[in-house]
């Protein structure tokens, strides 16, 4: 059996994932560690056997764990990861700072990062799949990057290191980001707390807020996300080409197409793993039958299915 590292973090062994989801669904991980500071991160990367997949976790808002769990050291940063620092309009956030909470801090020094306030999740995550909403993404305010690689060196990544796509970026398999620079747009401090505040509000009207579901399931066909404009067109959205296709408030076991919003997969209380990669994979065939639009998941899905 391999060996593996002592950190003066917590490492657990078969950890069960499901309580770390925000879908509620998952095997275990082989190994899951939380490092007690970045030096503890380095040291354990550079002395874990390098055949041994490592999987950075971040909050788990937009993931499905299936139910065999990960064959990996999964890694989730907690305290000594979530810091937030402002100077002027630049803000350094710790991978594990949630991203709403940036927003806030930001917003109450006059720094606007508002767009981050409604994306679920933290800010590590965010970064990964350049998350966006309302025509604002990471890319349009991301300066720099942290990460420690494999190996276990720290190394600082610049926007073509990241290579910023729609809902996604190239970062190197097992590297783990620890903390990210923005650059905001100075504003008022109230002025963008009412901003905010009339996002969150469209938001709780719109999106089934109240469920648990991992945030959009599909990319928009269109290539962006909703502008939030009164002129923004549909046609291309995925809840527009689901709804053609007839999927609104479908179901496979304990998972369900919200009613609400056709692009919310949501756990009913019942869900498995494969109930909810399986509707949406039902999904994706009746929007292709319907429209010949390939879809393409937006939520991550890790690890293997159980064993029969």
């Amino acid at each position: 059996m391999t060996q593996i590292p002592t950190p003066r973090g917590r490492l657990t062994q078969n950890r069960s994932l499901d309580d770390l989801t925000w879908l509620r669904v998952g095997g275990p991980a082989d190994w899951f560690f939380q490092p007690a500071d970045k030096d503890d991160l380095a040291q354990f990367l550079s002395q874990l056997d390098p055949q041994i997949p490592v999987f950075p976790m971040g909050v788990g808002s937009n993931l499905i764990v299936r139910d065999g769990g990960i064959r990996a050291v999964v890694i989730r940063l907690g305290r000594g990861f979530n810091g937030v620092e402002i100077d002027r309009t630049r803000v350094t956030a710790g991978a594990a700072a949630l991203d709403a909470i940036v927003a806030k801090k930001a917003a109450q020094a006059g720094v606007d990062l508002t767009f981050l306030r409604t994306i679920p999740g933290s800010i590590g995550g965010a970064l990964r799949m350049n998350a966006g909403c309302y025509g604002s993404y990471v890319a349009d305010h991301f300066v720099e990057a942290t990460a420690v690689t494999r190996e276990g060196k720290t190394v600082t990544l610049s926007a073509d290191d990241i290579q910023f796509q729609y809902r996604q970026t190239d970062l190197p398999e097992g590297w783990v980001v620890t903390q990210v620079v923005f650059e905001g747009q100075p504003g008022d401090p109230q002025v963008l707390a009412d901003h905010m505040e009339a996002q969150l509000k469209k938001r709780d009207e719109t999106q089934p807020t109240k469920d648990r579901t991992a945030g959009s399931t599909f990319r928009n066909p269109a290539g962006f996300s909703s502008t939030g404009r009164a002129d923004d067109t549909h046609d291309l959205k995925a809840w527009k080409v689901i709804d053609d296709a007839g999927m609104r408030g479908a179901t496979i076991g304990g998972a369900q197409m919200s009613p609400k919003h056709s692009n919310f997969l949501v756990n009913t209380g019942t869900a498995t793993a494969a109930d909810l990669e399986g509707l949406g994979e039902e999904v994706r065939k009746k929007v292709f039958q319907n429209s010949s639009i390939e879809l393409q998941w937006e939520i991550m899905r890790v690890g293997e299915p159980a064993k029969n």
